[in-house]
């Protein structure tokens, strides 16, 4: 084989222009082929590189030739039905061991309005108008409700930077109390204001009793003796308790209560709860109280020396007379 002539069948190409395959252009001819249109097919013009053209990367166009080429000279490939695998191309993403890389639609997954709908729109609308409703409420009870903050004092008043309002400064839990007023001041008396009958008398030879110039009533030692307080004032109907400053002399005696000329339950005692000696009038000075029942206003307290009393043989000086609300002592 010389240069020019590479073998039998095998003409000469032009310098320059050397197709080893020549050849099977002529063998083609001769079968008595026709070249498609445009070139292209193997052992024709114009495919003398198609064996070995490059293509770009991701190009995924049939291959001129191997099995995936037309089985039949001139056959137009078979299109893909919509929707089906692509024959010629299997996805990275589809081969073994490989997991998906974009996300996978189901149905279960698509909103709730139908084939084709987005995102269940309807609901999204109600949760935004619940969440605007709550907020709404919240800042109308803290704007209702809301007491003192950082920026109150103790008083309900604002610091600088602001004013109390009404609201703020009065809780609605809280309810004006009112202080209990002062018992009133009742009644009280001392032997020269004193009604005196039946022997009684003033006197102040005897030392130790507290009204005014240490007067008091003597000639309280026989019946019939008595002495009547005329009381003014009284705030309302009830009981109160008589306190009565007395002296006697180191024995015990006793005295008839009269109410507006109605007589007590019981009789006013008076003991020598001083422990003086008998006959020591000056020691004898001491207190007691007895329960009496007064009406509203204006009444007359006697104290009277009975027959069945003990002052009408032991004898009492008469100091001072006080009222004090209420049934104890």
């Amino acid at each position: 084989m010389t240069p020019g002539n590479n073998g039998e069948h095998t003409p000469n190409a032009p310098e320059g222009d050397e197709d080893v395959f020549g050849y099977l252009y002529e063998d083609g001819q001769a079968a008595g082929a026709t070249p498609p249109s445009g070139g292209g097919g193997y052992g024709y013009p114009g495919t003398r590189s198609s064996y070995n053209q490059v293509r770009a990367v991701g190009d995924r166009r049939p291959n001129s030739y191997g099995p995936q080429a037309a089985t039949t000279y001139g056959q137009v490939p078979q299109q893909q039905a919509y929707g089906q695998p692509n024959t010629h191309y299997a996805a990275p993403e589809t081969q073994p061991g490989k997991a998906p890389t974009t996300p996978q639609y189901t149905p279960a997954s698509r909103g709730s309005g139908g084939r084709g709908s987005g995102p269940n729109t309807k609901g999204l609308l109600i949760a935004a108008i619940a969440v605007v409703a709550v907020v709404a409420i919240g800042i109308a009870a803290a704007m209702t409700f809301g007491g003192g903050g950082d920026g109150d004092d103790e008083g309900g008043e604002k610091k600088a930077g602001g004013q109390a309002t009404q609201a703020e400064s009065v809780k609605p839990s809280e309810k004006p109390t009112k202080e209990p007023a002062d018992p009133a001041e009742l009644p009280k008396t001392d032997a020269k204001a004193l009604k005196l009958e039946g022997g009684t008398t003033t006197a102040s030879d005897i030392e130790g009793a507290e009204s005014e110039g240490g007067v008091y009533v003597t000639g309280f030692d026989k019946v019939g003796a008595q002495v009547t307080w005329t009381v003014n004032g009284i705030p309302k109907a009830g009981s109160y308790s008589l306190r009565v400053n007395y002296g006697v002399p180191g024995k015990d005696s006793n005295a008839t209560i009269l109410v507006n000329g109605k007589k007590q339950t019981r009789p006013l005692n008076m003991g020598n709860f001083s422990k003086a000696d008998e006959g020591d009038w000056e020691k004898g000075w001491t207190n007691t109280w007895a329960v009496v029942q007064l009406t509203k206003g204006t009444n007359a307290v006697t104290l009277s020396c009975a027959q069945s009393d003990l002052c009408g043989t032991t004898g009492a000086n008469i100091d001072q007379m006080w009222l004090v609300e209420g049934d104890k002592g």
